[in-house]
C-alpha cells in the first residue's frame, strides 16, 4: 500500500466511519462507475465534486472523499475500503451471536451460554441476539463467530432418518428377510433409534459473504477450509472455494445468486465436489453438477466421485499397446489410436473436429468401450443434434453427455471437464475401457479465464492465469491404461482446441499439444477442397505409432504417409510444369488415388477388415488404372465381393 493510501486508511480509522456507512459508499461506486471517473477528472472543479460527495455519500465520508480527491488516490478508494472493513472485523472486541429457538431459553441458560460464547472466542462482551424459529421443531441453534452449534430437533430426526434410509438399504442389498433370516433387523433398528433420540450437538465451521457479484462470492471466516471444498449458502445455492486468503476465501457459486446478499451466512460441506455416478447415467444427458436435463427422470447414484483426482503413478499403468478404432481410414492407418492415449484434434472452427469425435463414438458399437462427450460452451442446439446423431446410430446405449452450453455460467463450463472425467473414472475403477472427448478444451480455458479474472487472480499471458497450462495437464494425465492390479481399465482422450486461421502456435494450443500424445491437424483449406476428413498428413502426428496397430494395419498401411509426403512436394512442384516424365506422373497418379481413397462420408465409419483390405489393394496397385470419378464404386464393389 502507498504512503499516501496508508495515510487516508488512518484517517478512516480517526474518523471511526461505522462499516454501514462504507458498504454504502461503496454500493455508490460500483453502481455508478461514472462517478470516480468524474471525481479523478482535472476538469471538473473543487466544487462540482463537493456537490457530488454531498448528495451521493453519507456523511461520515465526506471528509475523506474530498482528502481522497486532493492526495490524487481516487482509483484506490476500493483498496482503501477493504483494508478499513478488515480493521474493523479485527478490532471488534465483542462479538455477536444469534439463537435461534422454539421455547424461550430461561435466565440461568441465557448467563451459561454468554459464558460459553464468551469463553470460546475469549472476547470481553458479546451481544447475543435471540430469534423465535418454530421451523427448527425443538430445542436451539447458535451462531457465534465462524461456528454454528445446532441442537435442534430437526437436525436430530434428519440424522435418524438418514440412518434408517442407510439400514434399510443395507436391508435390501442383503435380500429378501425370508431367506436371510433378518425379519426383526429393521423393526429393531427403528426401536434403537427412537429409544436413543436425543439432541446432539455439533460445531459447524461458517462464514459470511462481504462481497458478491458475477457468480462470484467474496466469504469471510471459514479459517479451515479446504481448496476446492463444496461450501452451501443460506438459499441452498452450492459453491467451490478457489481463492484461500488470509481472512476471505473466494468462491464461484454452481447457480443463481438470486436471494443472496452481502451478509448471507455459508456453511462449510467438508467434502470436495464431486458427482454422483452409477449405471444409470448411461444414455443420459447430464449437466456439470450430474443433474439429467433430458426429461427422463432421475438418475439414482450407487457412489460419489470427486471432480478433482490425482492421476494413476507410473507403477499403476501399463503400455498403451492396443489400438482403439476410430473407424477413419486416414487415421486409423496413419495416426493410430491406442486405448489410454491423449490424442488431440486440433483445427480452425468448421473444419469436422467434432464430426471425427462422433465418428470415433459410432465406432465403438459392440466394441465395449463406454463413451462420454463432454460438450464445453457449446450451443444448446448444437449438443442436441449430436445426441439425436448418437441415437440414430445406436451409439448413446454406450454414451454419456455432459453438457454446459454457452448459456451457462463459467463454473459451470469450468468443471465439466472434470465432471466427465469422474464418470469416466467410475466405469475405469469398474474395469472397462472408456473413451472421453472434451470439446472443446479453448472454451474451457476461455472460461476460466474469465473465472479467474472474477476471483482478482493476476492476469498473464493472453490475460489468461499462469496456471492455466496446470489446468489442463491435470485434466489430462488422468487418462492412462490401468495395470491388472488396478483393475486393468483404460481412459482414452480425444480433446479438440479451435484454432483462429490455423495458428497452432498460439498459446492454449502449444499447451495442449505439449501435453497430449499427438495431435490430428485439420486444414480449413484442404476441407473447402473437398477432403474430408481434412488431415494435414505432415502436420498430425501418433507419438503412440505403430504399437497402437494390429499387426494387418501395421503391413497393410506400409509407406502410406511417406507416399502421401511426396506426392504433396511432387505436386507443388510440377503445377506449373507442361511436361512430365512417366516416374513423376506414376507417383502424381499413385497420389490422387490414395487421396481419393482416404475420402470418407460423415457418420460412416470403416470396420477394421476393410480398411486393411483397401490399403492392401492400393498399396500393390490394384486401383491404379482405375478413373478417379469411378474409385469410389469400385472400392464399394470391392468390399461388397462375396
Amino acid at each position: 500500500m502507498r504512503d499516501t493510501d496508508r495515510e487516508l486508511l488512518k484517517e478512516l480509522v480517526r474518523l471511526d466511519v461505522s462499516q454501514t456507512d462504507c458498504s454504502e459508499t461503496r454500493k455508490v461506486l460500483e453502481t455508478c462507475s461514472d462517478v470516480a471517473d468524474t471525481l479523478a477528472n482535472p476538469l471538473v472543479t473543487y466544487d462540482e465534486k463537493r456537490g457530488i460527495i454531498s448528495k451521493l455519500f453519507p456523511e461520515s465520508m465526506h471528509k475523506f472523499m474530498l482528502n481522497t480527491i486532493r492526495s490524487g488516490a481516487v482509483e484506490h478508494i476500493g483498496d482503501i475500503l477493504d483494508e478499513y472493513e478488515e480493521l474493523l472485523l479485527d478490532r471488534q472486541g465483542s462479538i455477536k451471536a444469534v439463537v435461534r429457538y422454539v421455547t424461550p431459553l430461561t435466565e440461568s441458560q441465557q448467563a451459561d451460554l454468554r459464558k460459553f460464547i464468551m469463553e470460546k472466542f475469549v472476547k470481553e462482551d458479546v451481544d447475543i441476539e435471540y430469534k423465535h424459529d418454530p421451523d427448527i421443531i425443538g430445542g436451539f441453534i447458535l451462531n457465534a463467530g465462524d461456528l454454528e452449534y445446532d441442537k435442534s430437533y430437526r437436525t436430530s430426526l434428519r440424522l435418524m432418518k438418514d440412518t434408517l434410509q442407510n439400514k434399510a438399504a443395507e436391508y435390501v442389498d442383503s435380500g429378501s428377510a425370508a431367506k436371510s433370516g433378518k425379519k426383526s433387523d429393521i423393526i429393531s433398528v427403528l426401536k434403537t433409534e427412537v429409544r436413543d433420540f436425543e439432541v446432539k450437538s455439533g460445531a459447524t465451521e461458517t462464514g459470511f459473504v462481504t462481497r458478491l457479484g458475477d457468480g462470484i462470492a467474496r466469504v469471510y471466516g471459514m479459517n479451515s477450509v479446504m481448496y476446492g471444498e463444496l461450501v452451501e449458502f443460506e438459499n441452498g445455492i452450492r459453491g467451490i472455494v478457489q481463492n484461500l486468503e488470509e481472512k476471505t476465501v473466494g468462491v464461484v457459486l454452481l447457480g443463481d445468486d438470486h436471494g443472496l446478499t452481502e451478509g448471507s451466512s455459508v456453511i462449510r460441506t467438508g467434502k470436495r465436489a464431486g458427482i454422483g455416478v452409477s449405471d444409470e447415467l448411461l444414455g443420459r444427458v447430464v449437466d456439470a453438477l450430474g443433474s439429467p436435463i433430458d426429461g427422463l427422470g432421475q438418475i439414482k447414484a450407487d457412489d460419489y466421485f470427486p471432480i478433482e483426482r490425482e492421476a494413476p503413478g507410473v507403477i499403476e499403468r501399463k503400455p498403451v499397446n492396443v489400438p482403439l478404432q476410430t473407424g477413419i481410414l486416414a487415421i486409423d492407418s496413419m495416426f493410430p489410436i491406442g486405448r489410454g492415449q491423449r490424442e488431440l484434434i486440433i483445427g480452425d472452427r468448421q473444419t469436422g473436429k467434432t464430426s471425427i469425435a462422433v465418428d470415433t463414438i459410432i465406432n465403438q458399437k459392440g466394441q465395449d468401450v463406454i463413451c462420454i462427450y463432454v460438450a464445453i460452451g457449446q450451443k444448446s442446439s448444437t449438443v442436441a443434434q449430436i445426441v439425436n446423431t448418437l441415437k440414430k446410430y445406436g451409439a448413446m446405449d454406450y454414451s454419456v453427455v455432459v453438457c454446459a452450453s454457452a448459456s451457462d455460467p463459467a463454473p459451470f463450463q469450468y468443471i465439466s471437464p472434470y465432471s466427465g472425467t469422474a464418470i469416466a473414472e467410475y466405469f475405469m475403477s469398474k474395469g472397462k475401457d472408456v473413451l472421453i472427448v472434451y470439446d472443446d478444451l479453448s472454451k474451457h480455458a476461455v472460461a476460466y479465464r474469465a473465472m479467474s479474472l472474477l476471483l482478482h487472480r493476476p492476469p498473464g499471458r493472453e490475460a489468461y492465469p499462469g496456471d492455466v497450462f496446470y489446468l489442463h495437464s491435470r485434466l489430462l494425465e488422468r487418462s492412462s491404461r490401468l495395470d491388472d492390479e488396478h483393475g486393468g481399465g483404460s481412459l482414452t482422450a480425444l480433446p479438440i482446441i479451435e484454432t483462429l486461421a490455423g495458428d497452432i502456435s498460439a498459446y492454449i494450443p502449444t499447451n495442449v499439444i505439449s501435453i497430449t500424445d499427438g495431435q490430428i491437424f485439420l486444414e480449413s483449406e484442404l476441407f473447402n477442397s473437398g477432403l474430408r476428413p481434412a488431415v494435414n498428413y505432415g502436420l498430425s502426428v501418433s507419438r503412440v505409432g505403430g504399437a497402437a496397430q494390429t499387426k494387418a494395419m501395421k503391413k497393410a498401411s506400409g509407406n502410406l504417409r511417406i507416399d502421401l509426403a511426396q506426392f504433396k512436394e511432387m505436386e507443388i512442384f510440377t503445377q506449373f510444369s507442361s511436361e512430365l516424365d512417366q516416374t513423376t506422373a506414376d507417383l502424381l497418379n499413385h497420389g490422387h488415388m490414395l487421396t481419393e481413397m482416404l475420402k470418407q462420408p460423415l457418420y460412416n465409419p470403416m470396420p477394421h477388415y476393410k480398411q486393411v483390405i483397401l490399403l492392401y489393394a492400393a498399396q500393390h496397385g490394384m486401383f491404379e488404372n482405375i478413373p478417379l470419378k469411378e474409385l469410389k464404386e469400385y472400392i464399394n464393389d470391392l468390399i461388397s465381393f462375396p
